[in-house]
């Protein structure tokens, strides 16, 4: 008896540690498969407001408020600009940068914000005085919100989003291309604020979402498109690949802009589950999780041949998305890839580091596709 009631415990414990592990696993995984859209990931810190004056504001001391460049400053209720670290005014516990505008809401000394990529918000008639419509672009799951910004170009640029931000997010170059003539649809896909939920309510990394891509490619064709650029960030430009290589229309797909591709959704996860704390021995769990959960392929990489010009914008300090796999992509196509190397700039804010140079490499790469 004493024998019986032993391996029964014994029983008991290993289903139980089996239910923890499978809890901590699907728990970890979450840190990208629920990632909300406009959201601050996992790798990006909270920050402190310190002080504001004219024109200045003095933030939490973090690698993260001394990369250079330009950014969205987002708390709960508010959205504001800053610009360049001021060197000489910040102190040993606080870094003051650039204020260059409050967008909405107010900052107060002991908010709670972080860095953004998204330095507009709002939409294009309102944040950049552009003529835009909000159009409905039938999806397979239902109908997907986007912005049109006419030009006069039949070569269009379709933008997508990535893992943390939402459609404002293609503004930030919207006035550049909008000045080459291209129009521009900015779409939001399913997950997004207005657009369907997924069947499982899960983030699939690009894998399903491309489809959504895909029917604003054909929203595009049917509405006088020519010819496409797909523009994407982070699990947009994971989109963006699928789309160039799978979509009915990948004929009409006559360049790509790839900005911290995320070329292996095994590797972005484990990310993701560390920036969350979560220990090494679980990660696998997190991994295994995932695929359970989304049915996503069982090697993590992105496998879609290319055939079309691509400009790849990505840097060494991407926490998200190695960038070892852009370098192995570009080293992969030497004819068709050209990889702008960015430094000191986080996941999928490439343009933020340094704008100029950023729509100057930009512009080299769309002029011969006018």
């Amino acid at each position: 008896m004493r024998t019986v009631k032993a391996t029964a415990a014994a029983v008991t414990v290993a289903l139980a540690a089996g239910a923890a592990s499978v809890a901590a696993g699907r728990f970890a995984s979450g840190a990208a498969l629920t990632a909300q859209p406009g959201r601050p990931l996992p790798t990006e810190p909270r920050l402190t407001v310190h002080a504001t004056a004219a024109g200045q504001i003095a933030l939490t001391r973090d690698l993260a408020t001394l990369r250079p460049g330009t950014y969205g400053l987002s708390g709960d209720g508010s959205h504001a600009v800053v610009g360049p670290v001021l060197a000489a005014k910040h102190s040993a516990d606080t870094v003051v940068r650039r204020l260059e505008r409050v967008t909405h809401g107010t900052l107060q000394p002991g908010d709670h914000v972080w860095l953004t990529p998204n330095v507009y918000v709002g939409n294009p008639s309102a944040a950049l005085d552009l003529d835009h419509a909000d159009v409905d672009i039938p999806g397979e799951l239902g109908s997907l919100p986007a912005w049109f910004v006419p030009a006069a170009r039949d070569t269009w640029v379709i933008a997508v989003h990535g893992l943390g931000t939402t459609r404002e997010q293609a503004m930030n170059v919207m006035r550049f291309l909008n000045g080459r003539h291209f129009p521009v649809l900015a779409l939001a896909y399913r997950g997004d604020l207005g657009a369907p939920r997924p069947p499982d309510g899960l983030n699939h990394l690009g894998e399903t979402e491309w489809r959504d891509l895909d029917a604003a490619m054909r929203y595009a064709v049917r509405y006088g498109a020519k010819q496409l650029v797909l523009l994407g960030w982070s699990t947009g430009a994971t989109m963006a690949l699928r789309a160039a290589a799978h979509s009915g229309l990948r004929d009409r797909v006559s360049g790509l802009v790839l900005d911290s591709p995320v070329l292996s959704w095994e590797t972005t996860l484990r990310a993701l589950a560390t920036a969350r704390h979560t220990p090494s021995a679980l990660l696998p769990l997190a991994v295994r999780a995932a695929q359970g959960r989304t049915g996503m392929n069982a090697d993590g990489r992105v496998r879609a041949p290319l055939t079309v010009p691509t400009l790849v914008f990505h840097g060494p300090d991407d926490r998200v998305a190695p960038w070892a796999l852009s370098r192995r992509l570009a080293d992969a196509h030497p004819n068709l890839v050209t990889l702008q190397r960015v430094d000191r700039a986080p996941h999928a804010a490439m343009w933020n580091a340094d704008p100029e140079s950023y729509e100057e490499s930009l512009r080299r790469f769309v002029t011969p596709l006018m």
